[in-house]
């Protein structure tokens, strides 16, 4: 028997870990057409992750682009319910969290494509769970997960600056010269790239082995608390990770002195610490330290070649950001749809003249209004953090977000409101609030814990 596992935190709201009971069979891969050397395809970038379109079978869906996974995943079915999926055969997936097996298929024989690239004989594994869905926490559709497969056919380039992929044939790529970029070893293990690096905490230099997994939003994972956790002082607080395959998954948080790549160097780093629990189905655990995710990536211009087995770096505009996290300690989702009223003028007008003594006054222009509905996601507390601002306030899981900050909750994205949650130390937050009928007002201040 052959393992299959993804892991990845999306959009530091989910963690994904699989283990696929069946043989594995060779792919031919994704090719470009003939004479084609490269291709550009643009991606959205939501929470640190890479969103790109990607064909499925002739249905045009989005996935998410992760050096995390060995297999294609599909899921949110729902959302393409037209797709035709091919020549399946039943099987199990365990995933991160308590809970059991989740039932899945396998599907070969797939028309993938990727831009200009295209793969005729692509596996994929569907799930049908609807509460396995990304798309309700990211706040744009986001229909499967795709990695080694996509990243053994090319050198891929991934400009999270511009929002821009490039890949290359690689038979055809040659290197620019780049007199600011560094190029690391990497090593593929299960068809995943692992990275050699240092992180400092308390003083003290540890070299260890991580994951390099562009579908983990957090900065940093390690499975060690001896790499930075104190509870004299205490420098941690318990939190939400993410959720699983097979459920929520818990740890800690806290931050590290340093973290280091060559001579790139991150100071005061966000790191994340998952229970045992959450990590018993983890079978490359010993293998690993932990995982590098997109919040210290996304800070480069990254050229992944597996051919070589080669990443090489080089810093962007998000270099120097800070390293933040969730202060408010509510995580809003997606769940379901409202009808949102909103008023445009008719074509229909009256005109009034007012007149004086026989001379023009003033002109009166009646215009009778016309209402019109647009419907909108609605916007729900689905996690909420013990003793953080917003449960001392008063919030509750479950309460429906209608105003954030004077502004409607259908005028913001769900990264904008991440990004609000995450900023600053001291911003106050006037969230109004709908539960049991009722409409409320709740403030608080975000606080910085650590």
């Amino acid at each position: 028997m052959k393992t299959g596992r993804l892991h990845s935190l999306i959009g530091f709201l989910f963690i994904l870990s699989f283990s696929v009971q069946f043989s594995v069979c060779a792919q031919d891969g994704f090719k470009f057409p003939e004479g084609k050397k490269k291709d550009r395809i643009p991606f959205q970038l939501v929470n640190n992750l890479a969103v790109i379109p990607v064909e499925v079978n002739g249905k045009k869906l989005s996935f998410l682009l992760d050096t995390g996974v060995n297999y294609t995943l599909l899921f949110s079915l729902n959302q393409a319910d037209s797709l035709e999926i091919r020549n399946v055969t039943p099987v199990k997936i365990r995933g991160l969290g308590d809970g059991g097996d989740i039932e899945a298929l396998k599907s070969i024989n797939n028309h993938l494509k990727v831009g200009d690239a295209v793969d005729k004989n692509h596996k994929v594994y569907v799930i049908f769970d609807s509460d396995i869905n990304f798309s309700p926490r990211m706040g744009v559709p986001v229909h499967g997960v795709i990695g080694y497969d996509f990243y053994k056919s090319f050198v891929v380039k991934t400009d999270y600056d511009s929002e821009l992929i490039t890949i290359y044939d690689p038979k055809h790529y040659k290197p620019r010269r780049c007199s600011t970029c560094e190029t690391f070893d990497i090593v593929l293990k299960n068809n995943k790239p692992f990275i050699k690096n240092k992180i400092r905490a308390f003083d003290k230099d540890h070299e260890v082995t991580l994951l390099i997994d562009s579908g983990a939003s957090d900065a940093l994972w390690l499975f060690d608390e001896d790499y930075g956790i104190s509870d004299t002082p205490k420098n941690y607080f318990t939190d939400f990770l993410g959720l699983g395959l097979s459920g929520g998954v818990y740890g800690k948080r806290s931050k590290v002195d340093e973290v280091s790549l060559g001579s790139f160097s991150f100071k005061d780093v966000n790191v994340a610490y998952p229970d045992s629990l959450a990590l018993r189905n983890l079978h490359t655990r010993g293998a690993r330290n932990g995982t590098l995710g997109s919040d210290i990536l996304r800070r480069f211009t990254v050229i992944m070649d597996y051919s070589s087995k080669k990443i090489t770096l080089k810093k962007n505009a998000f270099y120097k950001r800070p390293f933040h996290y969730n202060m408010s300690g509510i995580i809003i989702e997606h769940s379901g749809m409202v009808p949102i009223k909103a008023v445009r003028s008719s074509t229909s007008e009256s005109i009034r003249i007012n007149q004086n003594n026989g001379t023009s006054a003033a002109v009166s222009i009646d215009v009778n209004p016309l209402f019109t509905f647009f419907l909108t996601p609605k916007f729900v507390v689905a996690e909420l953090r013990k003793g953080s601002p917003a449960e001392i306030a008063g919030v509750e899981i479950g309460d429906e977000v209608l105003v954030i900050n004077g502004k409607p909750f259908y005028k913001w994205k769900l990264a904008e409101v991440n990004s609000l949650f995450s900023s600053k130390s001291g911003r106050k937050i006037v969230l109004q609030i709908a539960r049991n009928g009722m409409k409320v007002k709740k403030r608080f201040t975000l606080k910085k814990i650590l």
